[in-house]
């Protein structure tokens, strides 16, 4: 007999995309998994453009997704999403995404998923991990937008925990736990929080020549951020007031980083 407990449907997906360039050819797929509410779409082939749709229309509690990619040597992806993700209230649990990424020598990723929309009560646990060779170039940005701002909200309380491992060669060479939790609301208008700030943004490149790179990224932040360049890496902070302000510097960031295009769905 049934106890009248009513069990929520969860969403649940995962993603695997292999691309290799045989014998010095142009970059192709490989192999390709999809399942459940995730699908990636390649809208610009024979380009290695990857598009991940979410068809749960966004994450709650309890949800769970993956996505795993694999850039094979002298080949290159780049990676996006259709739109921003969108993390609902959570009525119970977090929704997790976990994302493992390994590029080989001489190869290229350029990992830019739109920004993430957190909804007041939502809760998210997120982590990439990355793998790559010193000869390698990757491009990641995470970018996250706090509440609805077109109407009106304002997070009081949720949970974002993002965290990154990129190692190189096998040794580990960046590290990052940010944790938001508890009262939303007095984290980001504190001033060691994010000052009144309601959208923020990490990018990270690994590339040859960074001097230049750094220089362009600290004149397009300006005082919304900061960058800094260290092993081999850049890391780029942005923070703004709304998620239109954060994008206006953010796409220009992401064009002088790049030696990509950037997807189209960026433009929009």
């Amino acid at each position: 007999m049934s106890d009248g407990t009513v069990t929520l449907q969860r969403a649940r997906g995962a993603a695997r995309a292999v691309v290799h360039a045989p014998e010095g050819a142009s970059t192709r797929l490989k192999r390709l998994h999809q399942a459940g509410c995730l699908k990636l779409r390649f809208p610009r082939l024979p380009q290695a453009e990857a598009v991940l749709i979410n068809t749960s229309g966004g994450l709650t509690g309890g949800d769970r997704i993956e996505q795993h990619y694999a850039v094979g040597a002298a080949a290159g992806l780049t990676v996006t999403t259709q739109a921003c993700e969108r993390i609902y209230r959570a009525s119970a649990g977090t929704a997790e995404v976990a994302t493992t990424v390994a590029v080989g020598e001489e190869a290229e990723l350029a990992w830019l998923p739109q920004e993430t929309i957190l909804f007041d009560g939502g809760r998210l646990r997120r982590r990439l991990e990355l793998d790559c060779a010193a000869s390698s170039r990757f491009l990641v940005v995470e970018s996250v937008i706090l509440g609805r701002q077109a109407m009106g909200e304002s997070l009081r309380s949720g949970l974002l925990h993002e965290r990154w491992r990129i190692r190189r060669d096998g040794r580990l060479v960046f590290a990052e736990d940010l944790r938001l939790g508890g009262d939303l609301e007095r984290l980001t208008v504190a001033a060691a929080g994010l000052g009144g700030a309601t959208a923020f943004a990490t990018v990270l490149l690994q590339a040859e020549a960074l001097e230049p790179a750094l220089e362009a990224a600290r004149r397009i932040i300006g005082e919304a951020g900061g960058a800094s360049r260290f092993d081999g890496l850049l890391v780029c902070r942005l923070v703004a007031e709304s998620g239109q302000a954060l994008r206006r510097r953010l796409v220009p960031l992401l064009h002088a980083l790049s030696t990509r295009p950037l997807p189209r769905l960026w433009s929009f």
